[in-house]
Protein backbone atom coordinates (compact mmCIF):
# COMPACT_ATOMS: atom_id res chain seq x y z
CA UNK A 1 0.00 0.00 0.00
CA UNK A 2 1.36 3.41 -0.85
CA UNK A 3 1.47 6.30 1.60
CA UNK A 4 -1.31 8.18 -0.21
CA UNK A 5 -4.06 5.65 0.44
CA UNK A 6 -5.53 5.59 3.97
CA UNK A 7 -5.36 2.20 5.62
CA UNK A 8 -8.69 0.35 5.63
CA UNK A 9 -8.55 0.17 9.42
CA UNK A 10 -8.33 3.95 9.62
CA UNK A 11 -11.35 4.40 7.36
CA UNK A 12 -13.40 1.97 9.46
CA UNK A 13 -12.29 3.68 12.66
CA UNK A 14 -13.40 7.04 11.22
CA UNK A 15 -16.87 5.60 10.57
CA UNK A 16 -17.08 4.07 14.05
CA UNK A 17 -16.03 7.25 15.85
CA UNK A 18 -18.36 9.37 13.71
CA UNK A 19 -21.28 7.08 14.57
CA UNK A 20 -20.43 7.28 18.27
CA UNK A 21 -20.18 11.06 18.04
CA UNK A 22 -23.53 11.28 16.24
CA UNK A 23 -25.19 9.23 18.99
CA UNK A 24 -23.63 11.16 21.87
CA UNK A 25 -25.70 13.72 23.77
CA UNK A 26 -24.82 17.38 23.32
CA UNK A 27 -22.36 18.78 25.80
CA UNK A 28 -18.68 19.42 26.51
CA UNK A 29 -17.66 15.80 25.86
CA UNK A 30 -19.21 15.89 22.40
CA UNK A 31 -17.59 19.26 21.71
CA UNK A 32 -14.16 17.92 22.71
CA UNK A 33 -14.65 14.82 20.60
CA UNK A 34 -15.59 16.97 17.60
CA UNK A 35 -12.33 18.90 17.93
CA UNK A 36 -10.37 15.64 17.84
CA UNK A 37 -12.48 14.26 14.99
CA UNK A 38 -11.82 17.34 12.86
CA UNK A 39 -8.09 16.99 13.57
CA UNK A 40 -8.34 13.34 12.52
CA UNK A 41 -10.03 14.31 9.26
CA UNK A 42 -7.27 16.83 8.57
CA UNK A 43 -4.57 14.25 9.31
CA UNK A 44 -6.30 11.77 7.01
CA UNK A 45 -6.38 14.23 4.12
CA UNK A 46 -2.66 14.78 4.71
CA UNK A 47 -2.15 10.98 4.58
CA UNK A 48 -0.88 10.84 8.17
CA UNK A 49 -2.55 7.67 9.40
CA UNK A 50 -0.69 7.58 12.72
CA UNK A 51 -1.83 11.11 13.57
CA UNK A 52 -5.33 10.31 12.39
CA UNK A 53 -5.57 7.23 14.60
CA UNK A 54 -4.18 9.15 17.58
CA UNK A 55 -6.87 11.82 17.16
CA UNK A 56 -9.59 9.20 16.72
CA UNK A 57 -8.47 7.55 19.96
CA UNK A 58 -8.64 10.92 21.69
CA UNK A 59 -12.14 11.51 20.29
CA UNK A 60 -13.30 8.13 21.56
CA UNK A 61 -11.79 8.85 24.96
CA UNK A 62 -13.50 12.27 25.09
CA UNK A 63 -16.89 10.62 24.62
CA UNK A 64 -16.46 8.29 27.59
Amino acid sequence: MDNKTPAPKTAEKMKTVKAAWDAAPAGPKKDAALTHFKAAEKARTEHKDADCNRELDAAQHALV
